[in-house]
C-alpha cells in the first residue's frame, strides 16, 4: 500500500504521510521520495539555466560569438583595389551573469598575404546590444607600427544597440592605452568616436552575403604619441546588422567589407 502511495504523491511536493506504527519498508519509500524530490528540483534548475542560455544565445548571434570560427574582412584602398585583409579566430566564448563575452585574436596581412600584425582584443554582449573592442578598430596601418609593442590599457567598448532606428543617435566612444615600443621608446594611442547617427537602412551585399542594414556615420580622431603626436581625423561610415555585425566600412581611406566566415 506504501509503494501505491509513494507512487501517487510523487508528483507533488508535500511530503507525503505514512501514518502511526510505520515500518523500515515505508522509511525505504521515504528515503527514495526524498531522492526524487532533490533531483526534480535539480532538473528545474537546470532547465531554467537552459532556458536562460538558450535566451542569451538567441539575443547575441553576432559572429564574433561563433566559437571557433574564422572571419575574413577584406580591406580596399579608395580606389576600390584589394590592399589587404584582417583574419579573425574566434577563441573562448562564455556567459555569465546574462553578458556573452568572446575572445578574439586578429591578423592583418598586406596586399601581397604577408603579416604585418598581430593582436587580440575582446567583445560582449548584454541584452542584445553588442560591445565592440575599440582597439580592434585602430586602422591597419596603425595596427602594423604598434606590433611587438608591449601595451597595456583599460578595454573600452563602443555599444551597438539591437534596436535601431533611422534619426536615432548612438552613444559615442573613446579609448586610451599605454605602450613601449619594441625599441624601448614609450608610446600612447588615444581614439574617440564621436557624433554617431544612424542616417539610413539599405540593403547590403558583401562575397559574404546580403543583409538589410542601418548606415551609421560618425567622426574619428586617433592619435599615436611617441614624443609628439600628429591627429588623423576622418569621417567614418558603417553598415550594421543586428544581431549579426558590421559588414562594411567606408572612409576617405578606402573601405573594409565582410568577406567570409568558416
Amino acid at each position: 500500500m506504501y509503494k501505491n502511495l509513494f507512487q501517487k504523491q510523487c508528483t507533488a511536493l508535500p511530503l507525503p504521510y505514512f501514518g502511526d506504527g510505520a515500518t523500515p519498508v515505508d522509511g525505504v519509500f521515504l528515503l527514495l521520495y526524498f531522492k526524487y524530490v532533490y533531483m526534480k528540483s535539480k532538473l528545474a534548475i537546470l532547465l531554467a539555466l537552459l532556458g536562460v542560455y538558450g535566451a542569451v544565445r538567441a539575443q547575441c548571434s553576432y559572429y564574433f560569438f561563433q566559437r571557433d570560427k574564422t572571419i575574413t574582412v577584406g580591406i580596399f584602398n579608395r580606389k576600390g583595389n584589394a590592399d589587404g585583409k584582417v583574419v579573425y579566430k574566434i577563441g573562448t566564448v562564455t556567459v555569465k551573469d546574462g553578458i556573452s563575452n568572446g575572445s578574439l585574436r586578429s591578423e592583418v596581412f598586406d596586399r601581397k598575404d604577408k603579416s604585418v600584425a598581430v593582436s587580440s582584443g575582446t567583445v560582449a554582449c548584454k541584452n542584445g546590444m553588442l560591445l565592440m573592442d575599440m582597439k580592434m578598430m585602430l586602422a591597419p596601418q596603425q595596427s602594423s607600427q604598434m606590433q611587438g609593442a608591449e601595451a597595456s590599457g583599460k578595454g573600452m567598448y563602443l555599444e551597438y544597440p539591437s534596436s535601431l532606428s533611422v534619426g536615432q543617435e548612438l552613444k559615442d566612444g573613446s579609448f586610451a592605452m599605454d605602450m613601449k615600443m619594441a625599441n624601448g621608446i614609450p608610446a600612447s594611442v588615444t581614439m574617440d568616436i564621436t557624433d554617431r547617427k544612424v542616417v539610413a537602412k539599405e540593403k547590403i551585399s558583401t562575397p559574404a552575403g546580403s543583409w538589410e542594414a542601418y548606415k551609421i556615420t560618425s567622426l574619428s580622431k586617433t592619435v599615436i604619441n611617441m614624443g609628439f603626436g600628429i591627429p588623423v581625423k576622418m569621417e567614418m561610415t558603417e553598415w550594421f546588422v543586428p544581431g549579426f555585425g558590421v559588414v562594411r566600412t567606408e572612409s576617405k581611406y578606402g573601405k573594409t567589407e565582410l568577406l567570409s566566415i568558416g
